[in-house]
């Protein structure tokens, strides 16, 4: 069985090295969707622009 100590030391590493990789794992799934919504609506919008210069020749 673990004493006080051990348990306080392994609940300070949780706290400081385990709250920092959540908080980043959780901001690069954000940014990473939104990436990817970013690179539809560009190759959307160049589709558009595309198809605009094919109707005005």
């Amino acid at each position: 069985m673990m004493d006080i100590s051990a348990l306080s030391g392994l609940i300070d590493i949780i706290e400081n090295v385990g709250f920092p990789v959540i908080v980043a794992l959780f901001l690069l799934i954000r940014y990473e969707i939104r990436m990817e919504r970013l690179e539809k609506h560009s190759k959307d919008l160049s589709d558009t622009i595309n198809k605009l210069r094919r109707d005005l020749s």
